[in-house]
């Protein structure tokens, strides 16, 4: 059994709060995921599953997420990357794994710029190097339907931009995915205080993906078919980060971690491990049907 314990912190009066899950017989430094805008600390338990045996599993409201206060006026990418550095502060460790996906992937990288020698190995996935003018045109409209109240209207837009829906390309699990997405859209719009303030944020105050990045071991990982940034511009992304590892995960979108949420999480284990990726299963093709399964974890 694990050890559960939930710490509440502040950054510039800002409140928020962390969950740890602690491993006795951890074999690497702790894992923080941090995952999409509209996520919060309960949100990843395929992670808790295969990461926990090899290490304790962090995991946040940070602020404006979740249970913690709303951020306040202006750019909030400071605020975000002191919140996480007390939070490793908090968990009295010299060092911990980083993975990050869209949204938290660039959370984590600029964390990972701004203090290089707290981060173990940063691990990367739906990097979003690159929005379109359309693409924020398109958020821009969703979060203006949320903010009339339009949920069913804003949940189908924001699924739909999250999305492959080519049938000509394969990705597996997608009308489970699908239906997940849009219900979890659809209960963020309902009962999270935040939503609006977090998609307005997320287009307005973009990470830089500019910049330098060297001395921290980093893989950064893209759905073969993620329609939000493609693959080639990820890859692109990671070769500014010198010894980078990048991989394309087959069968999948931008939601990656959802419909194939198992191989990732074995991806991540093996990569915080230090043991070989050419062998992850996350690297192989998956059988082209849509399974009678019930819904997957939350991610």
């Amino acid at each position: 059994m694990h050890e559960e314990t939930i710490r509440s912190l502040s950054v510039s009066g800002v409140s928020f709060a962390y969950r740890r899950l602690r491993q006795p017989e951890r074999i690497t430094e702790p894992v923080m995921v941090l995952g999409g805008a509209l996520q919060g600390m309960f949100g990843w338990p395929q992670m808790e599953d295969h990461v926990g045996p090899v290490a304790d599993v962090v995991t946040a409201d940070l602020p404006g997420m979740g249970s913690a206060d709303p951020l306040p006026p202006g750019p909030s990418n400071d605020l975000m990357c002191a919140a996480i550095e007390s939070i490793i502060d908090d968990l009295d460790v010299p060092q911990i794994n980083l993975f990050g996906f869209s949204y938290g992937a660039g959370l984590a990288y600029g964390c990972a710029r701004r203090f290089p020698e707290r981060i173990a190995r940063l691990a990367l996935g739906g990097v979003p190097a690159h929005i379109s003018a359309a693409q924020l045109d398109l958020w821009r409209r969703a979060a203006d339907h949320l903010s009339r109240g339009n949920t069913e209207v804003f949940a189908t837009l924001v699924t739909e931009a999250l999305m492959c829906l080519d049938a000509r390309r394969h990705v597996t699990r997608r009308k489970l995915a699908y239906r997940y997405v849009r219900r979890s859209m659809m209960h963020a719009a309902r009962h999270s205080r935040h939503a609006v303030d977090s998609l307005r944020r997320a287009m307005s105050d973009r990470p830089d993906f500019s910049g330098r990045l060297g001395d921290v071991p980093t893989l950064v990982f893209s759905g073969e078919h993620d329609t939000v940034t493609s693959p080639d511009r990820q890859r692109d992304f990671a070769a500014t980060i010198p010894d980078s590892r990048f991989l394309t995960i087959p069968d999948a979108d931008h939601w990656v971690v959802l419909e194939r949420a198992q191989d990732v999480a074995d991806l991540a284990v093996r990569f915080f491990t230090d043991a070989p990726l050419s062998s992850a299963p996350c690297l192989a093709p998956v059988e082209r049907e849509e399974p009678s399964v019930t819904d997957p974890a939350c991610v």
